[in-house]
């Protein structure tokens, strides 16, 4: 079996990189970046659209780092990170989709806007917009991990996964989370998982 990962650690091939070292299977990391690697044509031919992450499994290719995501878990995570239902992986597709829609973008705006990168003011009160931008679906998920320790099923599962690497960027962004402390607590104890700690070295090495 031939499983590849295209993207440098410190992008959102970080999360496919924490499902692969969840799941346990044999892989080579290409340390792709995105500032002229990922346009050259031999990448391109793998993702044409010139971005990281991209999956290449035995010739099949694959790019988005959630689809990336919900396809290791279908194809490598029975009894594990794939939930064990039909109903449960499209619990995990909606959780999936809910961190993407809903979240990342307001959370990558706090994170910017805390450290004044991309053009954006450094600029607490800009934080805090943000984080007034995310008081609704934080809300959501607080009530959700009040009622159960994980989003689908009785274990971590991918959709755990998919939800904490959005999330986690509250953390690099130093938000105050104390209005939300069972969501608080759930995104410790996914960040404090030993696979997730593995990407974090990979990270710190880059």
């Amino acid at each position: 079996m031939s499983l590849t990962l295209y993207g440098i650690a410190t992008s959102r091939a970080a999360r496919c990189l924490w499902a692969l070292e969840e799941l346990g299977v044999a892989y080579t990391h290409v340390p792709t970046n995105f500032m002229g690697e990922n346009k050259e044509s031999g990448y391109l031919a793998i993702n044409p659209n010139g971005r990281v992450p991209a999956l290449e499994h035995d010739g099949f290719c694959l790019h988005e780092s959630m689809a990336i995501n919900l396809y290791l878990a279908r194809q490598f995570g029975a009894g594990g990170l794939q939930p064990d239902t039909e109903a449960g992986a499209a619990e995990a597709m909606q959780w999936s989709f809910w961190a993407m829609t809903g979240c990342e973008k307001p959370l990558l705006n706090a994170l910017f806007h805390r450290l004044g990168l991309r053009g954006f003011e450094k600029s607490e009160a800009k934080v805090q917009e943000q984080l007034n931008d995310l008081d609704a679906p934080f809300k959501v998920l607080d009530a959700t991990v009040a009622q159960r320790p994980f989003l689908v099923g009785d274990r971590f599962s991918i959709a755990d996964l998919n939800v904490a690497s959005v999330l986690q960027w509250a953390v690099t962004s130093k938000l105050n989370l104390e209005a939300y402390p069972n969501l608080a607590k759930w995104l410790s104890d996914c960040l404090a998982r030993p696979a997730r700690k593995k990407v974090g070295e990979m990270q710190r090495a880059a």
